[in-house]
Protein backbone atom coordinates (compact mmCIF):
# COMPACT_ATOMS: atom_id res chain seq x y z
CA UNK A 1 0.00 0.00 0.00
CA UNK A 2 2.64 2.73 1.06
CA UNK A 3 4.58 2.02 -2.40
CA UNK A 4 1.35 2.61 -4.18
CA UNK A 5 1.08 6.07 -2.91
CA UNK A 6 4.85 6.90 -3.02
CA UNK A 7 4.23 5.95 -7.10
CA UNK A 8 1.34 8.29 -7.52
CA UNK A 9 2.95 10.87 -6.23
CA UNK A 10 5.63 10.95 -8.62
CA UNK A 11 6.23 12.37 -12.05
CA UNK A 12 8.10 11.31 -14.83
CA UNK A 13 10.52 13.88 -14.98
CA UNK A 14 11.34 12.82 -10.81
CA UNK A 15 12.71 9.45 -12.22
CA UNK A 16 13.99 11.37 -15.08
CA UNK A 17 15.86 13.45 -12.47
CA UNK A 18 16.72 9.98 -10.54
CA UNK A 19 18.43 8.29 -13.61
CA UNK A 20 20.42 11.29 -14.25
CA UNK A 21 22.02 11.37 -10.75
CA UNK A 22 23.00 7.88 -11.36
CA UNK A 23 24.75 8.46 -14.00
CA UNK A 24 26.55 11.17 -12.31
CA UNK A 25 27.57 9.40 -9.32
CA UNK A 26 30.54 8.05 -10.57
CA UNK A 27 31.85 11.07 -11.72
CA UNK A 28 31.20 12.99 -8.41
CA UNK A 29 32.89 10.80 -6.23
CA UNK A 30 35.92 10.79 -9.04
CA UNK A 31 36.12 14.50 -9.17
CA UNK A 32 35.51 15.06 -5.51
CA UNK A 33 38.74 12.24 -4.84
CA UNK A 34 40.71 13.57 -7.62
CA UNK A 35 40.47 17.63 -5.59
CA UNK A 36 40.95 15.49 -2.57
CA UNK A 37 44.41 13.71 -3.55
CA UNK A 38 45.08 17.43 -5.11
CA UNK A 39 44.49 18.99 -1.99
CA UNK A 40 46.45 16.66 0.36
CA UNK A 41 49.34 15.70 -2.10
CA UNK A 42 49.53 18.22 -4.33
CA UNK A 43 48.65 16.02 -7.36
CA UNK A 44 46.24 12.68 -7.82
CA UNK A 45 47.29 9.54 -9.95
CA UNK A 46 45.87 7.07 -11.45
CA UNK A 47 46.88 4.74 -8.99
CA UNK A 48 45.84 6.50 -6.26
CA UNK A 49 42.12 6.93 -7.48
CA UNK A 50 42.72 2.43 -8.17
CA UNK A 51 43.32 1.77 -4.37
CA UNK A 52 40.80 4.34 -3.37
CA UNK A 53 38.07 3.09 -4.63
CA UNK A 54 39.30 -0.29 -4.67
CA UNK A 55 39.12 -0.97 -8.71
CA UNK A 56 41.05 -1.85 -11.18
CA UNK A 57 43.66 0.37 -12.97
CA UNK A 58 41.42 -0.04 -16.54
CA UNK A 59 38.62 0.89 -14.77
CA UNK A 60 39.91 4.03 -13.50
CA UNK A 61 41.58 4.86 -17.02
CA UNK A 62 38.32 4.57 -18.41
CA UNK A 63 36.68 6.64 -16.19
CA UNK A 64 38.91 9.36 -16.54
CA UNK A 65 38.64 9.44 -20.21
CA UNK A 66 34.71 9.85 -19.83
CA UNK A 67 35.99 12.55 -17.20
CA UNK A 68 38.42 14.25 -19.69
CA UNK A 69 35.58 13.96 -22.45
CA UNK A 70 33.52 15.98 -20.63
CA UNK A 71 35.72 18.68 -19.81
CA UNK A 72 36.26 17.97 -16.04
CA UNK A 73 39.82 16.80 -16.32
CA UNK A 74 42.99 17.49 -17.53
CA UNK A 75 45.62 14.62 -18.15
CA UNK A 76 49.00 13.76 -20.04
CA UNK A 77 50.17 10.13 -20.55
CA UNK A 78 51.66 8.93 -17.55
CA UNK A 79 51.02 12.33 -15.85
CA UNK A 80 48.83 13.47 -13.29
CA UNK A 81 45.37 13.91 -13.19
CA UNK A 82 44.11 17.86 -12.26
CA UNK A 83 40.95 18.56 -12.34
CA UNK A 84 39.62 22.09 -15.05
CA UNK A 85 37.79 24.84 -13.39
CA UNK A 86 34.19 23.15 -14.06
CA UNK A 87 35.53 19.71 -12.30
CA UNK A 88 36.65 21.80 -9.56
CA UNK A 89 33.24 23.74 -9.10
CA UNK A 90 31.72 20.04 -9.73
CA UNK A 91 34.52 18.47 -6.56
CA UNK A 92 33.07 21.70 -4.26
CA UNK A 93 29.38 21.40 -4.62
CA UNK A 94 29.50 17.44 -4.65
CA UNK A 95 31.85 18.25 -1.29
CA UNK A 96 29.31 20.40 0.43
CA UNK A 97 26.44 18.34 -0.76
CA UNK A 98 28.15 15.44 1.05
CA UNK A 99 29.26 17.64 4.05
CA UNK A 100 25.80 18.60 4.86
CA UNK A 101 23.75 15.09 4.39
CA UNK A 102 26.62 13.84 7.04
CA UNK A 103 25.94 16.71 9.55
CA UNK A 104 22.68 16.44 9.19
CA UNK A 105 22.59 12.11 9.76
CA UNK A 106 24.95 12.80 12.82
CA UNK A 107 22.15 15.19 14.12
CA UNK A 108 19.93 12.63 14.31
CA UNK A 109 21.46 10.20 15.59
CA UNK A 110 22.77 7.48 13.15
CA UNK A 111 26.46 6.97 14.45
CA UNK A 112 29.14 8.61 12.87
CA UNK A 113 30.52 5.33 10.84
CA UNK A 114 26.86 4.74 9.47
CA UNK A 115 26.57 8.12 8.10
CA UNK A 116 29.22 7.94 6.85
CA UNK A 117 28.24 5.22 4.39
CA UNK A 118 24.63 6.60 3.84
CA UNK A 119 26.26 9.81 3.09
CA UNK A 120 27.84 8.40 0.17
CA UNK A 121 24.87 7.31 -1.26
CA UNK A 122 22.28 10.09 -0.41
CA UNK A 123 24.59 12.80 -1.46
CA UNK A 124 24.44 11.98 -5.20
CA UNK A 125 20.51 11.87 -5.06
CA UNK A 126 19.11 14.61 -2.77
CA UNK A 127 17.27 17.36 -4.01
CA UNK A 128 18.28 21.16 -3.89
CA UNK A 129 14.85 21.42 -1.87
CA UNK A 130 15.77 18.73 0.43
CA UNK A 131 19.59 20.25 1.08
CA UNK A 132 18.26 23.71 2.08
CA UNK A 133 15.41 21.99 4.58
CA UNK A 134 18.48 20.04 5.92
CA UNK A 135 20.85 23.29 5.78
CA UNK A 136 17.80 25.11 7.43
CA UNK A 137 17.66 22.34 10.17
CA UNK A 138 21.14 22.44 10.85
CA UNK A 139 21.00 26.19 11.57
CA UNK A 140 17.80 26.23 13.64
CA UNK A 141 19.38 23.25 16.13
CA UNK A 142 22.88 25.73 16.14
CA UNK A 143 20.74 28.69 17.46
Amino acid sequence: MLTVRIMRGHKANDFERIRADHKNEVMEDYVEAIAKFESEHGRCRGADLARYFSVSHPTVTQTVARLKEAGLVEIEPYGPIALTKEGKSIAKKSRQRHEVVFAFLLSLGVSESVAAVDTEGIEHHVSDETLRCMKRRLRDREG
